[in-house]
């Protein structure tokens, strides 16, 4: 159920101050009268209307309809008897706040006739009070014709923005999912397979050892090949996943340097050609981690980026200004470098970590994985 502070339209781009007048105003009207059947008529059915107002925001169904027709009634009534127009206002943004379609044309169509008749019936009968106010009363009726489809046009928009983003989130949570389902598949077909044989020939040459050692010499080796198979494959899926280039870390890093207010030079050419996209991946990686360092901990104004092909293996070299590390004891107990360190072993790669006036990082990484996929053949 809705607080009593809600009951009335939120985000109407009006000031409470104006729904403030517009509560006080039908007693303005109404006080005007010389009759006193008319003043306590009157009050009873600005009372009436807002106990509608009301019960139309907490019925559900067919009440709902209900008392807007009563709004409407009462309406039509305050407007002949009083000349007071200003409660059609009210229904305008009821009306266009609901959600059914037909409910909302018939009663957008039945409230914008009652209320253009009225109002030029009491034109037509020369009634004083609509001859004063005729540029509020042209407002008002401008605001019956446009509030309710602009409400409705709004609210529409909304529920369908809320459903697209709902709908974005389902589809992004579902990629996952179809990714980590294909990963999945992807590791136990090509892994779960050469694992299983890799435990089976072992317990076999553990067996052989004593009872036939050139056997068991030979499923060694087998488990060996095996097992140099099972990385090949390892690595040629990462590859097929999807990496960053350095070309692209290079301009996030400068992003970041220039937020820090450090300046960056860069010597080579970051377009790799002749690097896998392991490789590439990981060099990004790593990029990326020193240069986090050296905004966070170095103190420097100036870091300098080298890309140096060569035939056989690329290096880049990370350097900076700054404070530099403590004794290389500890260069790879913190700050990232024991991260790169692993990732650079995976790809037959090394880091070597200088400091001295600064900090200077050469990674180095082969061109190919040739190696692994030699033995692999073997």
């Amino acid at each position: 159920m809705q607080k009593w502070y809600q009951i009335f339209h939120r985000s109407t781009g009006l000031s409470p101050y104006v729904w403030v007048v517009l509560y006080i105003l039908p007693f303005y009207f109404i006080f005007r009268s010389s009759s006193t059947y008319q003043v306590v008529l009157g009050c009873i059915m600005i009372i009436t209307f807002f106990a509608c107002y009301v019960l139309s925001f907490l019925s559900k169904g067919w009440l709902v309809y209900f008392w807007t027709s009563m709004q409407i009634l009462i309406s039509i009534t305050m407007t002949l008897l009083f000349g007071y127009v200003y409660f059609s206002l009210f229904l305008a943004f009821f009306i266009g706040n609901i959600r059914n379609r037909a409910g909302f044309v018939t009663l957008y169509t039945i409230h914008l006739v009652t209320t253009i008749a009225t109002i030029n019936y009491g034109f037509v009968s020369r009634n004083p009070l609509f001859i004063s106010q005729l540029p509020f009363v042209l407002v008002s009726t401008i605001g019956v014709i446009l509030l309710p489809v602009t409400t409705y046009t709004r609210n529409k928009s909304d529920r369908l923005l809320g459903e697209l983003n709902n709908a974005n989130k389902r589809i992004s949570e579902l990629v996952k999912l179809e990714e980590r389902q294909r990963i999945a598949r992807d590791l136990h077909d090509t892994i779960g397979q050469k694992l299983s044989l890799i435990g089976l020939k072992s317990d076999l040459a553990g067996k052989l050892i004593t009872q036939d050692a050139e056997r068991a010499k030979a499923e060694i080796e087998d488990v060996r090949q095996t097992a140099r198979n099972a990385l090949k494959e390892v690595r040629d899926m990462v590859t097929e996943m999807r990496g960053t280039s350095l070309e692209d870390e290079i301009s996030r890093i400068r992003q970041m340097l220039k937020a820090a207010q450090i300046t960056l030079t860069v010597e080579g050419d970051p377009h790799l050609t002749n690097v896998s996209l392991l490789n590439e991946n990981v060099l990004s990686m790593c990029l990326r981690e020193a240069v986090t360092n050296i905004v966070k901990h170095s103190f420097a104004s100036d870091c300098y980026v080298r890309i140096e092909p060569s035939r056989t293996e690329l290096t880049l070299t990370v350097e900076d200004n700054g404070t530099g590390l403590p004794k290389e004891t500890s260069y790879f107990r913190g700050n990232g470098l024991r991260g790169m360190k692993e990732r650079l072993e995976f790809v037959n790669g090394s880091i070597d970590v200088r400091s001295d006036n600064g900090t200077k990082l050469v990674i180095q990484v082969p061109n190919v994985l040739e190696q692994p996929v030699k033995e692999a053949e073997k």
